[in-house]
């Protein structure tokens, strides 16, 4: 099996579609079942993950200050499937695969993955100029592809029901949790968190860029809300890069950072991540909505009991065979969040259960496995 694989999404700073695309990268490269996996990454050939997360890095920056962005994005699409084309006319008997929605233009079969219809559904919450995008373009996506994978079988759904794509052409294919996030002995975790200045905290963390559909401004009011003994002994801490649209944030967290009741770090290397949350006394994600949210999953692994929200994905995700192991809650309703909260924080009982159950769910989500479902979908469908 030959495959061209986009690389595009493995930028600097690495956030959730960018490591789905690093783990593939990584496992179809020591697939027994690819014959040969070339990655395309912009305009160009890169050699591995490591050199397209290097050369992505200008294309990054120019996006983020070239002016007339709607313009400049169709632009700058139209000349790289020139490109594309131009580079794969001489490959035969080869897959396309792009993990982050729009496809190329592509002689041979072609997969997409589809995370999530955010665009769609809360379009205030993105850039005009991704919505615009997504519009013109996704549709001949879905015609041109021979199969599109998604994370949840919430999304999956969503796929059906809100574009029209027949349901056989769907394949989920549940991303996973690295090995580095798993719980540790607090001596071990000292060097980390001392370097963040939590050594002696028993802090609430989320983990989110810091854009509306994270639903950052309600945490904050929820968290605001509690015992002022409770909060003075559960700082929010938010680890994360600053994103879009984000001005009902900067108002609402100026004066609780002032005081030292929410702490931004801003975005966290990876590196120190998984130390991040074996830290924390519990973990909280009520986010709007989500293709899977992988971030309640590491929280899991980590041995951090956790509340999420109660629609999209992260139900599906967040339950074993016997229910809820996160607290899940209505995500928009700043009374339930706040009183979530304060049984996350409070309740010993289920805490105690929480913990083990979400280690033990959190195990059945590897990249490995990932690696292989997306390998079979590639035999499935060519």
């Amino acid at each position: 099996m030959k495959v061209v694989f986009n690389v595009d999404a493995i930028t600097a700073p690495l956030t959730g579609i960018g490591r789905y695309a690093l783990e593939l990268a990584r496992g179809l490269a020591r697939h027994q079942a690819i014959e040969d996996l070339r990655l395309y990454s912009a305009y160009q050939w890169v050699d591995d993950p490591a050199h397209a997360l290097s050369a992505n890095r200008t294309i990054a920056a120019v996006r983020r200050h070239v002016p007339f962005k709607a313009a400049a994005l169709e632009l700058y699409s139209l000349l790289r499937s020139g490109l594309f084309r131009l580079h794969t006319r001489t490959l035969h008997g080869y897959l396309l695969h792009t993990p982050n929605y729009v496809l190329m233009p592509f002689d041979g079969p072609a997969f997409t993955t589809i995370h999530d219809l955010s665009w769609l559904n809360f379009p205030q919450a993105h850039p005009r100029e991704r919505v615009r995008f997504l519009e013109r373009h996704l549709p001949r996506t879905l015609e041109q592809a021979a199969c599109v994978l998604t994370d949840s079988q919430f999304i999956a759904d969503e796929i059906v029901g809100k574009l029209a794509l027949p349901r056989q052409k769907l394949r989920v294919v549940p991303l996973g949790v690295d090995g580095r996030f798993r719980a540790q002995p607090r001596a071990a975790l000292l060097p980390v968190l001392s370097r963040y200045g939590l050594a002696d905290e028993a802090y609430l963390l989320t983990v989110a860029t810091q854009e509306p559909r994270k639903n950052l401004v309600r945490l904050l009011r929820a968290h605001a809300a509690l015992p002022a003994a409770l909060r003075a002994r559960h700082r929010l801490v938010i680890a994360g890069g600053r994103g879009w649209l984000n001005a009902d944030l900067e108002r609402e967290i100026a004066p609780l950072e002032a005081c030292g009741q929410v702490r931004r770090l801003g975005y966290v290397d990876e590196t120190d991540l998984p130390a991040l949350y074996a830290g924390a006394y519990a973990f909280a994600f009520p986010s709007l909505y989500e293709g899977f949210g992988l971030p309640v999953l590491e929280a899991f692994a980590s041995g951090v009991p956790s509340l999420t929200s109660s629609g999209s994905s992260l139900a599906e995700i967040a339950r074993d065979t016997a229910g809820e192991i996160a607290l899940c809650i209505e995500a928009t309703d700043e009374g339930a969040l706040r009183d979530g909260l304060r049984r996350l924080l409070e309740d010993d009982g289920w805490r105690a259960q929480a913990i083990p159950r979400g280690i033990a769910h959190a195990s059945g989500f590897t990249w490995s496995a990932c690696v292989d479902a997306t390998v079979e979908a590639y035999r499935s469908f060519t």
